[in-house]
């Protein structure tokens, strides 16, 4: 499909802000600073409440009037470095509204350089045993959600999961997942000049990113990709067609699709790194998020 006019505006905007040296050094100077205390302004038919759990912060939503008995493990993007910002907030009500008014919990794990590999994978196990032994969430009403590196995270805790002999979630969805922290597709070639977010030199936390620290980073709990996704949840997997991460959203769906995994991958024309952030401004963004609470229908 062609673009929308504002679409192009919106995406020229993307590119001209993430080129502006000004506001990238003030992005990462505060890439580390927690927002899921700032006070968020939801729905009157949603509580929310943020909880402390010991190392890290979960915020969860629910429904005063009832809404369905999925519940939501969602992952924030950010490279393994950006904290809990206050556009998730936005995002974790996208999760509840699409999944019918399902629970969702998202997840404020600790991130680099401050905490290096495993904390982010240790706070998303602990978040996971929460919903399962001390709420008692049947695993198969728990989809996990994220987008880049949360993307790359929630696959990663299913490779955990599944090498802990623990039951599995009902299903997955990744946003432009990260999952290959050695960048070693051809987007990261083919697509660097043309991608808004990364493209033209804006690519450090890519090509340099702190977390993997002393690990190599074709271990699976940090590049899942790398793994075997042999039984595997139903998964949906989203990208831009623009996006310098392209390959990783690719070769996951290849390699999962191979080995029997129940996969959906859509690559959406003209879009970027986490398109679906745009939220209800551009029609792209809004069809994701429809194609989501369908993906949540199929389960």
């Amino acid at each position: 499909m062609e673009l929308s006019r504002r679409t192009r505006l919106i995406k020229n905007l993307v590119a001209d802000i993430n080129q502006m040296d000004r506001f990238t050094d003030l992005r990462l100077s505060r890439f580390s600073e927690s927002e899921i205390d700032r006070v968020y302004k939801y729905p009157d038919h949603i509580d929310s409440e943020v909880l402390d759990m010991g190392n890290f912060k979960m915020l969860r939503l629910s429904s005063k009037e009832g809404g369905s008995d999925w519940v939501t493990l969602m992952f924030h993007g950010g490279g393994y470095c950006q904290a809990f910002k206050r556009n998730y907030n936005r995002v974790a009500g996208y999760y509840h509204e699409v999944s019918r008014g399902g629970t969702v919990f998202a997840v404020d794990y600790r991130v680099a350089p401050e905490y290096v590999f495993p904390a982010a994978l240790d706070d998303a196990m602990v978040a996971y045993d929460y919903l399962i032994y001390d709420l008692n969430i049947d695993p198969s009403r728990i989809i996990l959600s994220g987008d880049s590196a949360g993307g790359g995270l929630a696959l990663a805790l299913v490779h955990l999961i599944r090498s802990q002999w623990k039951k599995l979630p009902a299903g997955i969805v990744v946003m432009s997942p990260w999952a290959d922290l050695t960048t070693s597709g051809p987007s990261y070639v083919n697509n660097k000049e043309i991608d808004p977010v990364f493209g033209g030199g804006n690519d450090e936390l890519i090509f340099n990113n702190p977390y993997p620290g002393e690990t190599d980073k074709k271990d699976i709990r940090i590049s899942p990709l790398f793994g075997d996704f042999s039984g595997f949840p139903p998964m949906l997997v989203q990208a831009g067609s623009d996006e310098m991460l392209l390959s990783d959203s690719e070769e996951l769906y290849l390699k999962a699709k191979s080995q029997g995994v129940q996969v959906r991958f859509t690559v959406y024309q003209g879009m970027f790194h986490v398109f679906q952030l745009g939220g209800k401004l551009m029609e792209e963004s809004k069809e994701a998020w429809r194609e989501v609470g369908r993906f949540y229908e199929s389960l």
